[in-house]
């Protein structure tokens, strides 16, 4: 039986009779803020003001990752990702999601005219509530920003069912929720309408005229307002003895084009319109869909309008470049206006128009707005009426209106979409050519219509086909264009209406290759500062501000087929990619090595130390070195397209550079799939430009790669031979790692002449930081207290944090071993805060296994198993399977001790696993070790 988690009303959290949720207020609020919103990231910071709200204690940080551990024993599927946590479950286990979907489906049923259905839909979904939404919740920033809007939505779903049964004849039936609803909400006047009508319609036609009395009364009282429309309307027909209300007169426009056949999707942003539906007599409620060209903004009005019932009309006009005074003159004649009876000043047309609608409840759809002035005077300004606006750009300075961005479709929603326009029988017969097709798209219904209406008249072709063509990115472009549809041809409007430096950015974006960009690679390609002109590129909808990333740097993104346009401009206009690459490397490439250089303080060989005590090291190293490394984490995805990039470009030196100084980060991220990758350019630029250093220093790269996979041999292929090609000072370095591929293979003398010729060359050299690293490696083998005691200090004078928590870990697991459990819990202590100030994730899983086994050691199974199992998930979040393989292993000895020896076994299986898919021998002897202690525990072979 699934876990339900319940938020209509006080928490909970129930397991058929069981009863989950937690105790602690503060456990409470942190599980709701993750049960609103089920599937997304949320950051930490994001987290700390939903669970503290504006007073968050300066500890908040780590008293978070206690909440979630916390509540990890109750609730599975919390995941802890890059920059926060998630919840993974089913939306449809949360009573607030499953509301929501139900009143979708209701609200679908009655538009289809299935008005039973509707109304049971409405009445399941409103059964769901067990009191105030968030009731126990200390949290007023989720009740702010989620249980209002819930009650809300909650109150409309009331009224629409409560419309949906007075038209099945159950007005009788509706009475008493009728009156405890005006009576709780004395001031909506649907509410009282709907009273007013299901009396008449019970017969009890004096109670329906003393409601309607007493609701003028308290409106005229409370609001100093008559009674609006609809309630009008419902006291109307109650004196005509239930005659239906004034019929519409004939003259109503109804200018919105048709609905297209194969519209697909977009539920989301039509509830949020249908929700948006001013009452009558209410303000009038301007609406804006913005996104970039072609994500089917058009559409989605169109399809929203024909869904709206507004008396008064539809009014329809496509702005583009036209002024305000030509559309108004359109919309007057629309309105019944005489020809010669329109004025010629713009501010008089204004009026005219506003006092031709204030009596009308009109919706009014405005397609492909430039601006907020070209809008502003087209605003219907008259009780209960909807405005809806595309537009590029958000149109941020329009006054009280909303707006809603229209994305891309996902890959579901793009095959649906083509399915619609090829015939489903197609895409069925190639479920993975339409994928393929889905995601060359981009995922972009314009595209997606024109790949669909290219198929369609080509009855011959296969989608396979269509994918091949498509695939090739020099011809794309040319690919996604039928009749008097093309992607280039809409995106060629929006760079016509830039400006000069718009457009020069832009293209300018298209010499590189990444998904998202920040305003300083942008600055690095313009050769000027960018952010502005970032900023009107995100308004035109040519890019998509993605908000701060975990630097604090603004990005942007673009749509795929964007870039290729603007590749596509740069190449005509400008010429190759190479002259702006070759311009923006020497920035590139400086932040890069910063950032390795903070990452890896006076690397072994160069000579380079930096004398620091060990207090400035805590207090301003690991500062920067987290800095370092979440603007490298911010910035993977740029700079390893970057590498491809030059490579492509013919820039060869900064090619191999660029991947040499991303390296470190790839291994302390464990992100071996960018790191293969890029080392593989690397090297082939390096050869290709005949650089012997490059080369070695790469083919150094490649071999820690592959010792970190547990190839051993390649490891040492690749470290014989950089041994030829590196200069005097790199070889010492180079004959250290190979040290270290001995050790891993178990061929100690060998490692310990290594270490011992490295600490010689490195001494000699002064090479402190070299010193310091020869010293942990040997000490490890030997494990000599004495060698790492010298390494450690090493490292606190040479201010490496980074390198004084590895040594701390090992010291830690060799006082471990020669019981001395209280040094070792304060030595990986210190490990796990220097970690976790730094911000690096797996030496930190690797402190938690330690203390782990430490608090075996003393006899505290319990907090052994929390802190294994927070290792664990940290490991399988980076796919790190030597390391959960160790968790696992200390997971199932906390498991045994605390007598829970199938859970043990199942730990063990799982460990057992792990090494078997590295080749792990040493992991594999020591969870059959464990598992012959769980066979003997529970009396059975295993």
């Amino acid at each position: 039986m699934s876990v339900q988690f319940n938020v209509l009303g006080v928490l909970r959290v129930v397991e058929g009779e069981r009863d989950l949720t937690p105790s602690p207020a503060k456990h409470r609020a942190l599980l709701a803020a993750l049960l609103l919103r089920p599937g997304r990231t949320l950051t930490v910071g994001r987290l700390i003001a939903e669970v503290w709200d504006e007073e968050p204690p300066a500890s908040a940080e780590p008293v978070l990752r206690v909440y979630v551990s916390a509540l990890r024993k109750v609730v599975d599927g919390i995941r802890t990702v890059p920059g926060g946590y998630l919840l993974d479950v089913d939306p449809d286990q949360v009573d607030a999601h499953r509301f929501e979907r139900l009143v979708i489906a209701g609200r679908r049923a009655r538009d289809a005219g299935r008005t039973a259905e509707a109304a049971d839909e409405l009445r399941a979904a409103l059964a769901l509530w067990r009191g105030p939404a968030l009731a126990d919740v200390d949290s007023a920033e989720l009740r702010r920003a989620y249980a209002v809007p819930l009650e809300e939505l909650r109150l409309t779903a009331l009224e629409e069912r409560v419309e949906l049964d007075v038209a099945l004849g159950r007005g009788a039936e509706v009475t008493g929720e009728l009156r405890a609803l005006v009576a709780s909400h004395p001031l909506r006047e649907r509410a009282w309408g709907q009273l007013v009508l299901a009396l008449g319609q019970a017969g009890r036609r004096s109670e329906a005229l003393s409601a309607y009395r007493e609701a003028r009364r308290l409106l005229v009282g409370e609001l100093g307002l008559e009674p609006g429309p609809e309630l009008r309307a419902a006291h109307e027909r109650v004196l005509a003895g239930g005659a239906p209300a004034r019929a519409v007169p004939n003259d109503v426009p109804n200018e919105t084009p048709p609905d297209v056949a194969d519209f697909t999707g977009r539920e989301r942003v039509l509830d949020w319109i249908r929700r948006s539906v001013p009452v009558a007599g209410t303000a009038p409620v301007h609406l804006v869909l913005h996104g970039p060209a072609g994500t089917g903004k058009s559409a989605v009005a169109v399809h929203a309008a024909g869904g709206l019932d507004f008396p008064g009309g539809r009014l329809h006009a496509s702005l583009g470049a036209r002024t305000p005074g030509a559309v108004l003159e359109d919309l007057l004649r629309s309105l019944g206006c005489p020809e010669g009876a329109v004025p010629a000043d713009l501010a008089e047309r204004t009026r005219l128009y506003r006092s031709m609608v204030s009596g009308r409840r009109l919706l009014v759809v405005l397609d492909d707005a430039a601006d907020e002035a070209q809008v502003r005077p087209l605003l219907p300004v008259g009780p209960g009426c909807l405005t809806l606006v595309t537009s590029r750009s958000p149109l941020s300075g329009l006054e009280a209106a909303r707006a809603f961005e229209v994305g891309v479709f996902d890959t579901d929603e793009s095959v649906e979409m083509l399915a619609r326009v090829v015939g489903e029988r197609r895409v069925r017969a190639e479920p993975q050519a339409a994928a393929r097709i889905a995601v060359l798209c981009g995922g972009l219904p314009l595209a997606l219509r024109i790949a669909g209406s290219r198929l369609a008249r080509r009855p011959s072709w296969t989608l396979e086909h269509l994918a091949g063509r498509l695939e090739d990115e020099r011809g794309r472009l040319d690919e996604l264009s039928a009749g008097d549809l093309a992607v280039r041809g809409s995106l060629a409007l929006g760079y016509r209406a830039l400006s000069d430096h718009e457009r020069l950015l832009l293209r300018r974006l298209g010499a590189l290759s990444a998904p998202h960009v920040a305003p300083w690679a942008a600055t690095a390609v313009l050769g000027a500062p960018a952010g502005r002109l970032l900023e009107a590129l995100a308004e035109a909808g040519l890019l998509r501000a993605r908000g701060l990333d975990a630097s604090g740097q603004e990005r942007y993104d673009w749509h795929d087929l964007t870039r290729l346009y603007a590749a596509e401009r740069l190449a005509a206009e400008e010429g190759p990619p190479a002259r702006v690459l070759a311009a923006a490397a020497g920035e590139i490439l400086d932040r890069a090595r910063r950032a390795r250089t903070l990452l890896l303080p006076a690397e072994p060989g160069s000579g380079q130390t930096v004398a620091r005590t060990a207090e400035q090291a805590a207090d301003l190293d690991t500062t920067r070195l987290r800095e370092s490394a979440r603007w490298l984490a911010a910035e993977r995805g740029f700079l390893v397209a970057a590498v491809a990039d030059l490579q492509r470009a013919g820039l060869d030196e900064a090619t191999w550079r660029l991947a040499f100084y991303l390296t470190p980060f790839f291994e302390l991220g464990a992100h071996r799939e960018d790191w293969h990758a890029v080392v593989e350019l690397g090297l082939r630029a390096a050869r290709r430009a005949g650089h012997r250093h490059g080369e070695a220093l790469l083919l150094r790269s490649l071999a820690d790669l592959r010792r970190t996979e547990g190839r051993l041999e390649e490891a040492a292929d690749a470290l014989g031979r950089a041994l030829p090609l590196s200069e005097a000072r790199e070889v010492a370095r180079t004959r250290h790692r190979l040290g270290l591929v001995r050790l891993a293979q178990g061929r100690r003398p060998e490692a310990e002449a290594c270490f011992v010729a490295c600490l010689a060359a490195f001494s000699a050299a002064g090479d402190r930081r070299g010193r310091a690293d020869a010293l942990r490696a040997l000490g490890g083998s030997r494990q000599a207290e004495d060698l790492l005691h010298g390494s450690l200090a090493a490292y606190r004078e040479l201010g490496d944090p980074r390198g004084e928590a590895a040594v701390s870990l090992d010291l830690a697991g060799l006082y471990l071993d020669r019981r001395r459990p209280s040094e070792a819990r304060e030595r990986a202590e210190r490990a796990l805060g220097l970690a976790r100030r730094l911000g690096d994730r797996l030496p930190e899983a690797a402190g938690l296994v330690l203390l782990a086994r430490v608090a075996l050691a003393e006899g505290r199974p319990d907090t052994a198993r929390g802190a294994a199992e927070e290792a664990l998930g940290v490991f399988r979040e980076y796919a790190d399977r030597r390391g959960a393989g160790r968790a696992l292993l200390t997971l199932a000895a906390a498991l045994l001790d605390l007598d829970e020896v199938d859970e043990a076994i199942g730990a063990i299986s799982d460990a057992v696993g792990e090494f078997d898919g590295l080749g792990d021998r040493h992991g594999l002897a020591e969870a059959e070790e464990l598992a012959r202690e769980a066979s003997r525990r529970r009396g059975l072979r295993v």
